[in-house]
């Protein structure tokens, strides 16, 4: 492995040569389930043909003109995606991270338009994962995210999970919007109780506040709905989006209404690289997939019949598996052994998958899994799972020889 590259990532030593669908291959021809999907990224998974078309074609006519210029695909793609939501107005930039801090500066933004400059604090929640820039790890609250960067950045007052006397005590006099997300990925694929959520949009229209949906991972059918809002039947104000928006390729967007955005006027934001051609046509054309007759059905149906599957493993395994919770193709096992034993036994039946907080692996697989993929996932889970079981009674046998 390369010693050139800041080695902030304990990376597992495999390498991908090239995808297909949901399988990824190495150089030496080894064929891997891919249940990680970049973690979340690659919901439409590897080289779909729609997606590599729309590059290519966008590759060969302009990659970068700058937002100092009409950008038409992005134009399409900002009214597609209103159209789909409750949105009127969105931003492009390149990641997530970049989508959560256009949606803190909206916030703080709407309440100085307002002539309330004094309410800039966002109420965040314990579990939660937001990001890596400076005001993302604010946002967040984790230690480990924190330590050794300084002082975290001002403005953000955490609470525990769903907790909502908390939650009204931390609102104040400077309290600006509400930070959520409907389900937390990294914090243990933990789903916000609807009732909850509710709860919040409530109190955001009684104490002139904005609620800012963090729908990075959640977003673009991974729930079974398009968005994870819809789910709780819940409209926020800010939502911020990335990973299958691009399938792969670089993009986040965040989306708001007229009303929130008000404060986000010519100059109060900008990306060199947002929204640019290449990524415009991308999301185009993975919402030409997912907007399809048919496909929010059969993500569905495979994730229940996946889910089904799964409740029988946990079943014959109780002491490997706890719980089998999330939604739609978001799925969280939460183990009673270190998570860490199952990816690895996962990666020896060539099955990636990735850990998450509260001792969870998740399940990611692409959304355009078939059922018979699914069938061979649950067939390599199970031998991982009795494999843990049989290293795990082997001190026991040792012990009742001797």
């Amino acid at each position: 492995m390369s010693s050139h590259l800041l080695p902030t990532y304990a990376r597992v030593d495999l390498a991908f040569e090239r995808g297909e669908g949901v399988w990824l291959m190495t150089a030496n021809g080894d064929r891997y389930l891919d249940f990680t999907s970049g973690v979340a990224v690659n919901a439409l998974g590897h080289c779909h043909p729609h997606l590599v078309d729309a590059l290519t074609r966008q590759a060969h006519e302009v990659w970068h003109v700058s937002n100092l210029y009409r950008i038409p695909e992005g134009e399409k793609l900002a009214e597609r995606l209103c159209a789909m939501s409750f949105a009127d107005t969105v931003f492009f930039q390149n990641s997530g991270a970049e989508a959560i801090e256009c949606a803190i500066k909206m916030a703080r933004k709407y309440q100085s338009a307002l002539g309330r400059p004094e309410r800039y604090r966002v109420v965040t929640f314990e579990g939660a994962f937001h990001g890596r820039t400076l005001a993302a790890i604010a946002a967040t609250g984790n230690k480990k995210y924190l330590d050794g960067f300084g002082p975290p950045v001002e403005g953000f007052d955490q609470v525990p999970f769903a907790d909502l006397e908390a939650t009204k005590k931390a609102i104040g006099p400077a309290t600006a919007a509400i930070l959520i997300e409907p389900i937390m990925g990294e914090g243990g694929v933990r789903v916000v109780p609807h009732a909850f959520l509710r709860a919040l949009r409530q109190l955001c229209d009684q104490h002139g506040l904005l609620l800012i949906f963090d729908e990075i991972q959640t977003g673009f059918a991974r729930t079974g709905e398009m968005f994870a809002y819809e789910r709780s039947g819940v409209t926020p104000d800010i939502m911020t989006l990335a990973k299958a928006l691009g399938a792969g390729f670089p993009v986040g967007a965040c989306l708001a209404t007229r009303e929130a955005s008000k404060g986000m006027t010519i100059g109060t934001h900008g990306s060199t690289f947002g929204g640019n051609p290449l990524a415009m046509a991308v999301g185009n054309a993975v919402l030409d997939v997912m907007l399809a007759d048919g496909f929010l059905d059969r993500v569905r149906k495979t994730s229940l019949l996946f889910k089904q599957r799964l409740a029988e493993i946990k079943d014959r395994h109780p002491s490997v598996i706890a719980e089998v919770r999330g939604e739609g193709l978001l799925v969280g096992l939460r183990l009673e052994p270190p998570a860490a034993e199952l990816v690895d036994a996962l990666r020896a039946e060539k099955i990636i998958t990735v850990g998450a907080g509260d001792n969870v692996v998740r399940l990611l697989p692409p959304l355009i899994i078939s059922e018979e993929e699914i069938a061979e996932a649950v067939t390599r889970i199970d031998r991982a799972c009795t494999q843990i079981e049989r290293v795990h009674a082997q001190p026991l046998k040792q012990g009742a020889a001797s």
